[in-house]
C-alpha cells in the first residue's frame, strides 16, 4: 500500500490528532501551535470529503475533543458543549449562510464575539449560589473544577434576588496578557515552570490539586452563552440573553456586535484581524452566532457543532520549529545580543530564520536552549519573538545555554554593566562595532551618505581605508577604483554624497555619531535647545537633563560620551574637514498636536520611547506615562503594557500603530 493511499494517512491523521489532544487537553503541555493542529484536521476533513466511505463515527470530524483527566471527579453536562466549525474566508462564511438556508427562512442577524484563547467552562448555579464549575471535557463529560473555580474573583458565587431556581452559564477562563507576563516572572523567580502563552497558563493554572494554586493566579472569566435555565425569564434573542446575564452580574464581551448581514459580520472580522493586539487578552477569531433563538432551534446541530455558530479564525502567529543555534550580534555601541538560528518556517506571512531573544535574562528566562522546538510568534509587522521551548520535545542532551565571555568577532571580554541587562564589547576597535558604527553615521537618517551601505562598509574596513567615522572624509577614492565593482562613475557618485553630507543639519550629525540612548528625535531637541555641538560637549549632565524630553540617562550617557578622549579626537578631525557643527537642524516643528494627550506604550521600531515621547512634545503635546478619559491615543508598539491597552479598550481611546503614530505627528488628526 502507497503511503499516499488516502486510507493509511486518515488512520495517520486519526493518531494524531488524538495524541495532540491529549496533550492539549489532558496534559496542558501541547507540543504544537493551535493553527499546526487545524491543519491536520482540516487535512483530515478533506480527505473525507473525496472518500466518504473513511468516514466513521469515532472519527475526529465528527466528535468533540478532549477527555476528562482522572485527577477530577467526571461531571456530565445537561445538554452538551459542542465544539463549532471554522472558516478563515469570507467565502466560507457566505458558503455557512447558504447552508441555513435548507433550514431557516427570512432575514437573519449575527452576534460577533472575539473568541478568546482560554478554557471553555460551564457554571451551574442553584437557588443563587454557584454549586458546579465543569470543562467542556468531550462535550458531553466534563471535570469538576468547582473548588478552584470558587477562587477566581470576577466569578459571582452567589446571584443577587430574584435569579432563576437553576440556570447555566457557559463562558471562557482566560489570563489576561498582562497576568501571564506577571506570573512568567514570578515562576523565574521562583524557579517555576514557565507557561509558554496565555492559554497554557490559564489551564495550567486552573487544573491544580491546591485550590490555593489557582486563587494565587490572576484568571479571568466571561460569559458568552445562557445554558439550562428553570425559573427563568424567556428570550427572544441571544442579545438579550448576555444583558440579563451583565445584569446578574457576569462579565460579558465589551466588544460583542450585532448585525444584519454576512458583509457585516467580515467587517467585524477585518477589523478585529488587524486589532487583535488592542486589548489586554488573547484572541484568535471571532464567533458569529444567529440571533434569533427560534431560529437556532430550528437550525439544530450536526454529531460535534451547532449549525447556527460559527468561528472565524484568524490568520496563525504562531509555529513550532527547531532552535538550531543561539548566537551573538555587536552593535554600534558595543552591545552584544544573542539572537536564535532558526530552521526556516513561514508564520505571520513571512518566512522566518531568525529572531532576536534581546538579552541574556531573557534567555534565561525562557530556558532556551540549542536544539529546542519553539514556538514562533510574528504579530503582524512586529519582529518575531521565541516564545518559549516545548519541553515534552527537549532532547535529553540539550544544555542550558550560556552567554559566552568573548566578543565572536574580535575575541575582547565581553562585560555586563553593574544593574543593566545588556552586555557590551570592551573593544572600541572590535571590527564589528567599527562596521555598525560607520554604517549608521552613513544611514539615511543621519548623515544619508548614498552608495555607503553595510556591504560597502565592511569591504572598506577589511581593505583598511576606514577605522572609524571621520575616516570617511579623508577617503582614498585611488584605492577605492580599484576595488571590483568601482568605476569613475560610482567613485565620483560616492565622492559627491560624501561632500554633500557635510551641510547635514547638526541634529543628523549628533545621532550619526551612536551615543548610547540618544535617537533621531532627542538629536533634535539638542540641536535645538543648545545650538551648536561645542556647547553640547560642554555643557553639564544637569543642563542636558534640563532639556524638555532629554531625562538624566540620556544626559548621563551624552556627558560619558563626550568625555573619552577618542570620542572628542574624532570630533575634532570632523571640524576638520568641515562638517557642519551649528543648529538648529530645522525650524520650529509645527505645533500639530497642541491641546492632545498621546500615550506611548511597547517598543516601536522608529522611535525609542523617549524620542517618541520628545516628538510628541516638540509639536506642542503631553506624553503622559498612563492612559485617562482625556488621553487623545494610545501608540501601541511590540510587548505593550497590558494595563494602559486595556484602560484605552475601557475608555473607547484610538490606539495607533506606527504608521498612525507618523500620521498623527504630522498632521495632527487620527488616521
Amino acid at each position: 500500500m502507497a503511503e499516499t493511499d488516502p486510507a493509511r494517512r486518515a488512520e495517520e491523521l486519526h493518531r494524531l490528532i488524538a495524541y495532540h489532544n491529549q496533550r492539549y487537553f489532558e496534559l496542558d503541555d501541547p507540543e504544537i501551535t493551535d493553527a499546526e493542529f487545524d491543519e491536520l484536521v482540516a487535512e483530515l476533513a478533506a480527505t473525507e470529503r473525496d472518500h466518504p466511505e473513511l468516514v466513521t463515527e469515532s472519527s475526529p470530524t465528527q466528535n468533540v475533543w478532549g477527555a476528562p483527566v482522572e485527577l477530577f471527579a467526571e461531571v456530565r453536562h445537561r445538554t452538551p458543549m459542542m465544539s463549532l466549525d471554522k472558516t478563515t474566508t469570507y467565502d466560507e462564511l457566505l458558503a455557512w449562510g447558504k447552508r441555513m438556508e435548507r433550514y431557516i427562512s427570512g432575514d437573519v442577524a449575527f452576534d460577533c464575539e472575539l473568541k478568546l484563547d482560554g478554557l471553555a467552562m460551564s457554571l451551574l448555579y442553584e437557588g443563587g449560589r454557584l454549586s458546579r464549575a465543569a470543562t467542556r471535557g468531550n462535550g458531553v463529560v466534563g471535570e469538576d473544577v468547582t473548588a478552584n473555580v470558587a477562587t477566581i474573583a470576577v466569578v459571582p458565587k452567589q446571584l443577587g434576588p430574584g435569579s432563576p431556581e437553576v440556570v447555566e452559564v457557559r463562558g471562557e477562563i482566560y489570563m489576561t496578557v498582562s497576568a501571564f507576563e506577571a506570573l512568567n516572572r514570578q515562576q523565574a523567580e521562583s524557579g517555576g515552570r514557565r507557561f509558554i502563552n496565555p492559554r497554557n497558563a490559564a489551564a495550567g493554572s486552573l487544573r491544580q490539586k491546591d485550590a490555593a494554586v489557582t486563587a494565587g493566579r490572576e484568571l479571568s472569566f466571561c460569559a458568552y452563552q445562557l445554558g439550562a435555565v428553570v425559573g427563568g425569564p424567556d428570550f427572544k434573542y441571544h442579545h438579550e440573553t448576555i444583558e440579563w446575564l451583565g445584569g446578574l452580574g457576569f462579565p460579558t464581551s465589551l466588544y460583542a456586535k450585532t448585525v444584519g448581514s454576512l458583509e457585516e459580520v467580515d467587517h467585524y472580522c477585518a477589523y478585529w484581524t488587524e486589532n487583535r493586539h488592542s486589548v489586554d487578552f488573547e484572541i484568535d477569531g471571532v464567533v458569529v452566532k444567529v440571533d434569533d433563538l427560534s431560529q437556532r432551534r430550528e437550525l439544530g446541530a450536526t454529531s460535534h457543532a451547532p449549525r447556527w455558530a460559527i468561528a472565524y479564525k484568524f490568520p496563525p502567529e504562531e509555529k513550532t520549529t527547531l532552535l538550531k543555534d543561539i548566537m551573538v550580534s555587536i552593535g554600534k555601541s558595543g552591545k552584544a545580543t544573542p539572537f536564535a538560528v532558526l530552521e526556516p518556517v513561514v508564520v505571520g506571512g513571512a518566512n522566518v530564520s531568525l529572531a532576536t531573544l534581546h538579552n541574556e535574562d531573557q534567555v534565561k528566562l525562557k530556558d532556551l536552549r540549542p536544539g529546542d522546538t519553539v514556538v514562533v510568534r510574528r504579530a503582524g509587522d512586529v519582529i518575531p519573538e521565541v516564545r518559549g521551548p516545548v519541553l515534552a520535545l527537549r532532547p535529553p542532551d540539550a544544555s542550558p545555554w550560556a552567554f559566552p565571555a568573548k566578543c565572536p568577532i574580535c575575541a575582547s571580554p565581553l562585560q555586563r554593566l553593574p544593574g543593566e541587562a545588556d552586555t557590551f564589547c570592551t573593544n572600541v576597535d572590535c571590527p564589528g562595532q567599527q562596521v555598525q558604527r560607520i554604517s549608521h553615521f552613513a544611514s539615511r537618517g543621519a548623515m544619508d551618505i548614498e552608495g555607503l551601505g553595510e556591504r560597502t562598509v565592511r569591504l572598506f574596513c577589511d581593505e583598511g581605508l576606514l577605522a572609524d567615522v571621520a575616516d570617511i572624509y579623508s577617503l582614498d577614492f585611488d584605492r577605492v577604483r580599484q576595488l571590483e565593482g568601482f568605476a569613475d562613475i560610482s567613485v565620483a557618485n560616492l565622492a559627491g554624497s560624501i561632500q554633500a553630507s557635510k551641510a547635514r543639519p547638526l541634529a543628523n550629525l549628533l545621532f550619526g555619531l551612536s551615543v548610547r540612548h540618544l535617537g533621531e528625535n532627542t538629536s533634535a531637541l539638542l540641536a535645538r535647545s543648545f545650538g551648536h555641538l561645542d556647547r553640547i560637549m560642554e555643557a553639564g549632565e544637569e543642563e542636558i537633563a534640563a532639556v524638555e524630553g532629554i531625562g538624566q540617562v540620556v544626559a548621563a550617557s551624552i556627558k560619558r560620551f563626550f568625555s573619552l578622549p577618542r570620542n572628542r579626537e574624532v570630533v575634532e578631525r570632523l571640524r576638520a574637514a568641515g562638517l557642519n557643527f551649528e543648529g538648529p537642524s530645522q525650524p520650529s516643528l509645527p505645533q500639530t498636536l497642541a491641546g492632545k494627550s498621546v500615550v506611548v506604550t511597547g517598543t516601536l521600531e522608529g522611535w525609542s520611547r523617549e524620542e517618541a515621547e520628545a516628538a510628541v512634545k516638540a509639536r506642542g503635546g503631553k506624553a503622559p506615562g498612563s492612559v485617562s478619559k482625556k488621553t487623545t491615543a494610545v501608540v501601541v508598539g511590540a510587548d505593550p503594557g497590558g494595563a494602559k491597552v486595556s484602560k484605552a479598550a475601557e475608555f473607547g481611546i484610538p490606539t495607533l500603530d506606527e504608521a498612525g503614530f507618523s500620521h498623527l505627528l504630522e498632521t495632527g488628526d487620527l488616521p
